[in-house]
């Protein structure tokens, strides 16, 4: 990926390992105050340093469900120790239930109860620091933007809902037309034309300068702007800079040369062997998993609605083959008698009360592990759409087709990023996340959607 979100995971990773040494040290110190001397036998000698270990973990998982490993800063204290605070209750019952399964685990009597205080004030005050130094050593970065047209502005109105996370500050926007200088924007607004690009980038500070060819094409003088790269300003194409400060690429702004040279869309053989493999795997160990709990919903079904408790559907696959997906019935047998193949919607009234439970929970798409098996579908990728909507929505977006070059998934990058939707506005915007997986594809941009997914179906996000 990009240096900025590599940068930024840097962060993320610093804050975990850094959080998790602090947890470990605030329960060593609990169990110390607890039980005095015989502490350190109890750390060293006892299996006490795994067990501590344990609560960090248990702790962690708990503070990632709770969204506070978003680098986004609160919007108040006492947002951040509300979080902490329930967070750590919810490590109470998590780790209630892992003693009572596994007694041996537990570190020592009363220790836990002693340690939350301090892990609270440790990690509250930890955050609070790690905030301070964010600030002040994260990446900050000074965009400057060369047109106003909607992808400008759209990427712009991202950048101001993130910049804490991201650390970026628009200076500005340039048009080539003089009598546009000082019109308002979004707060900056045009604050120069083509011409003032090198006294605005020497007087600001500017970093980077975003270059939104679709509003400037015709009207940027090559000449001068080769002299002011050679001169040291920074430019950069505006879909380029679009993929790296918001996670997807903007469809509206692209162009076909872009897709042809921009690098990562071309996946070597070993990578699609390694995920075809990861697919098979995970497959074969969650139908073994999975299949008492696929049976009970299976029955569950049959015996609250009339129809069949598993539903096919066509779907488009790798390079547009046509392939038969597996659900649980979540609708009424009857749901499109009349109107043919229509957009789920939210709160879709054809829904069944158990169907909208196995949404929520996406217990409906348990049948699915089968076409990932049988290679019609890979664990992660896009998400597969019917033969009907993609012959709409290829003919009213751009580069709609692109998603079909990989196998669609079971979840994707769009479906943790992006909200339920059910228009051809939603369907671009999930193309967007959809395109940016495809060149970003890796083993382990897999593994953390598949974590994210989790957490996705944990919180319900999303789910209709």
């Amino acid at each position: 990926m990009k240096p900025l979100f590599v940068d930024i995971t840097r962060r993320s990773f610093a804050l975990v390992v850094c959080e998790m040494v602090l947890i470990v040290i605030a329960v060593s110190l609990g169990a110390w105050l607890r039980l005095g001397g015989d502490a350190l036998n109890l750390l060293l000698v006892e299996g006490g340093l795994p067990k501590a270990l344990l609560i960090a973990v248990a702790c962690q998982v708990c503070l990632y469900y709770a969204d506070l490993y978003e680098l986004r800063v609160p919007t108040n204290r006492r947002e951040l120790f509300v979080g902490i605070v329930q967070a750590l209750s919810a490590t109470s019952f998590l780790l209630a239930a892992i003693y009572f399964l596994l007694p041996g685990l537990i570190i020592g009597q009363g220790v836990f109860v002693v340690s939350s205080f301090l892990v609270l004030i440790v990690v509250g005050g930890w955050r609070l620091a790690f905030e301070w130094l964010t600030q002040r050593t994260g990446p900050h970065e000074r965009l400057l933007f060369v047109g106003t047209g909607p992808a400008a502005v759209g990427l712009a109105r991202e950048l101001f809902t993130r910049r804490q996370e991201l650390g970026i500050e628009i200076v500005g926007f340039i048009d080539p037309d003089p009598a546009r200088v000082g019109a308002p924007v979004i707060n900056p607004g045009v604050i120069g034309t083509i011409e003032d690009i090198p006294s605005i980038v020497r007087a600001r500070g500017v970093d980077r300068v975003v270059v939104s060819l679709g509003d400037a094409r015709g009207k940027l003088p090559m000449d001068k702007l080769l002299e002011m790269k050679l001169d040291g300003v920074t430019f950069d194409h505006l879909a380029s800079a679009y993929e790296e400060l918001t996670g997807k690429i903007a469809v509206e702004n692209l162009r076909p040369s872009w897709l042809i040279f921009s690098a990562g869309f071309r996946k070597g053989r070993l990578l699609r062997s390694t995920k075809r493999l990861l697919d098979i795997a995970a497959a074969l160990v969650g139908l073994v998993l999975a299949f008492p709990l696929m049976l009970a919903v299976f029955a569950v079904v049959k015996l609250t609605s009339v129809g069949p408790a598993l539903y096919r559907q066509q779907r488009v696959g790798l390079h547009g083959r046509i392939f038969t997906v597996y659900k649980f019935r979540s609708m009424r047998q009857d749901a499109e008698a009349g109107t043919g193949a229509v957009w789920s919607r939210k709160n879709d009234d054809r829904v069944t009360s158990v169907g909208r439970f196995l949404r929520r929970t996406r217990l409906d798409e348990l049948p699915q592990i089968w076409n990932i098996l049988v290679g019609d579908m890979s664990l992660v990728g896009p998400r597969p759409e019917r033969p009907e909507f993609v012959k709409q929505l290829t003919g009213q977006i751009p580069f709609y087709g692109q998603r079909h070059v990989i196998r669609p998934g079971l979840t994707g990058w769009a479906q943790v990023r992006y909200s339920y939707g059910s228009s051809v506005e939603d369907a671009t915007e999930k193309l967007q996340y959809d395109l940016f997986y495809i060149k970003n594809l890796s083993i382990p941009f897999d593994l953390f959607i598949i974590v994210s997914t989790i957490k996705t179906v944990v919180m319900r996000k999303g789910a209709v």
